[in-house]
């Protein structure tokens, strides 16, 4: 069994792209990403937030191929923006990355991250019972 997501016939559905439970095997391995921003390999900081928000989905995909799981892996995702009028373009952004995986979310309006800098910050779960 795959990771499976599920949308209970007593709740609203959902008000985007996420799914309001997953269910994960019991023998799947989960890897957790820390929160990525969008600074990239070299250390540069975009100051578009679009390139910021691309930046930090391609870090969190890099720590998920490193560990051979792919996007349809993931389970879990947790946003935090700056600046809610950034709230369309990060919809956008993320649909292009998940494509059609619907895993749970949270998404965040933060007063600010780690950095003044930085305008987005993506950490996730993912779960997969392949091998190798």
């Amino acid at each position: 069994m795959e990771n499976r997501a599920f949308y209970p016939e007593k709740m609203q559905p959902p008000l985007g792209l996420y799914a309001h439970g997953v269910e994960v095997p019991e023998d799947a391995k989960l890897t957790f990403v820390a929160g990525q921003v969008g600074m990239d390999f070299d250390g540069n900081v975009p100051d578009d937030f679009e390139g910021q928000a691309r930046n930090a989905w391609n870090n969190c995909l890099a720590v998920l191929e490193h560990n051979r799981l792919r996007v349809g892996d993931i389970v879990h995702v947790k946003h935090f923006i700056t600046d809610a009028a950034n709230l369309a373009a990060y919809n956008t952004v993320r649909a292009d990355y998940l494509g059609e995986n619907r895993p749970t979310s949270t998404l965040l309006i933060v007063a600010g991250l780690a950095d003044p800098n930085f305008l987005v910050e993506v950490e996730m779960i993912a779960a997969s019972t392949r091998k190798g």
